[in-house]
């Protein structure tokens, strides 16, 4: 039994490290092949141009591609916070409806409503339930108010 788990955790260190390296050896060939281009737009400007104009030209593609991947980056965060506030939200509600599905929960509100009677029990319900719906509007507006950013 143990020697089947240490099979199967032997054959996927195995393939992570292939993958991992396969990943490795095209990041490096991205890279020369990026240096090999950024060298051959280097010295066209600079025949063209001068030497002034080629590394400013350089520095100007630096530039475009660092504003993309800080584009790309401050989208990607905004997503990431999205999702964990629809998560946070979806969360909050199934917390509630999980206290009302609770068969403990409803048990006790029934027994309750024996040991008090209903007559007795309508006026308190309809108490409770305004201050509910109060305390709700309330919670919603701070809710509201808080979801806004501060940029």
């Amino acid at each position: 039994m143990f020697q089947r788990i240490i099979d199967g955790i032997s054959a996927s260190t195995g393939t992570t490290v292939r993958l991992t390296s396969l990943a490795a050896g095209a990041a490096l060939a991205l890279l020369v092949t990026t240096g090999f281009l950024c060298a051959a737009a280097f010295i066209s400007v600079l025949e063209k141009y001068g030497p002034v104009q080629a590394c400013l030209a350089g520095a100007g593609i630096f530039f475009l591609l660092t504003l993309a991947a800080a584009g790309s980056y401050w989208g990607y965060k905004r997503e990431v916070q999205k999702r964990a506030r629809i998560a946070a939200e979806c969360a909050a509600k199934s917390a509630a409806q999980s206290m009302l599905a609770d068969p403990m929960l409803l048990a006790t509100g029934l027994q309750i409503v024996r040991a008090i009677g209903m007559k007795r029990l309508l006026p308190i319900l309809a108490i409770g339930g305004v201050a509910l719906g109060i305390l709700a509007s309330r919670a919603g507006v701070s809710d509201e108010v808080s979801a806004e950013p501060a940029e």
